[in-house]
Parts: structure tokens; sequence; C-alpha cells
């Protein structure tokens, strides 16, 4: 009995959490940083704060030929067991997207009422390396938009 029990609890605490049973935000506290990708004249930059209080803070950028074409902050948050993605697109009114799924390495929110992206996801393919990508339904075709970011030295 006592073995069942002991390798049930293992089975439990390896198992990925999903919406509603998660560890917080310390569970992607791997997204803190400074990130980059850079596509000829087009570099889009992202910044996490290290969570603290229940959030992290995040900003993002993009310019082309020198010039900002958009911006966008977003509100990292623990709410009601889960976690809140309140995203402020510049130009947009803001969206708030709950965590669908939240592994070692990935986090994936989700507002499925949304015009488009109705999916926002984060994977930590390295210590260097993170795949963020949105996603959705336009017109009744799904679309999928990625961001291969590289960890880069944050301005001082």
């Amino acid at each position: 009995m006592v073995r069942c029990v002991v390798c049930t609890v293992a089975l439990v605490a390896a198992w990925p959490t999903r919406a509603g049973a998660q560890g917080g935000i310390d569970g992607v506290a791997w997204m803190q940083g400074c990130w980059q990708m850079t596509s000829g004249d087009r570099v889009i930059e992202e910044t996490w704060t290290a969570p603290r209080g229940g959030v992290m803070l995040g900003s993002g950028r993009t310019v082309r030929a020198g010039k900002l074409v958009e911006h966008e902050f977003v509100l990292l948050a623990e709410r009601d067991g889960r976690l809140a993605y309140e995203a402020h697109p510049s130009s947009q009114p803001p969206t708030t997207f709950m965590s669908k799924e939240i592994e070692a390495a990935s986090v994936v929110f989700e507002d499925p009422a949304h015009d488009f992206p109705q999916r926002v996801g984060y994977r930590r393919v390295a210590s260097d390396r993170m795949l963020a990508w949105i996603e959705g339904t336009v017109s009744g075709n799904t679309r999928r938009q990625e961001f291969p970011y590289q960890r880069v030295d944050c301005p001082r």
C-alpha cells in the first residue's frame, strides 16, 4: 500500500499542470530577462521582470528600419488559481488571456472569444532560447506566428 501511495505521489508531482491546478507565477520564472529576434531590418524585443508579489511585468517592441512600429505592455499575474496574461498592445484595447496549461518549460494562455490571437504561448527551448507564438482562427483559417527569441543582455 505504501509503495502504491509513493508511486501515486510521484506521478502527480511529475504530471503537467492544467488550468485550475497551476503552481503560480514562479512556474514561469524562466521567462524573465531580455529576449530578441531579428529578421532583416526588423527587431522584436521582449523583456520580463522576475516574479515578485505574484506578478511579472512584460514589455515588447517591434522596430523596423530604426522606427517603432508596435509596442505592448503585459501584466502577468496570479488570479483565481491561474495565471492571467493581460496584454496592452499599441492602438488596441487590452485583452486578458487565462492560462490553459503550464508545464515545466512551456505555458499557453487562451481567450477563445478574442478576434486574433486566441492563444499566446511561450516555450523554453534552452537557457538562452525561447519560442513565443500567437495563434488562432481568422476568417475560418488557422493562423500561427512564431517568434524564436535569443536571450540578450538587458540594457542598463
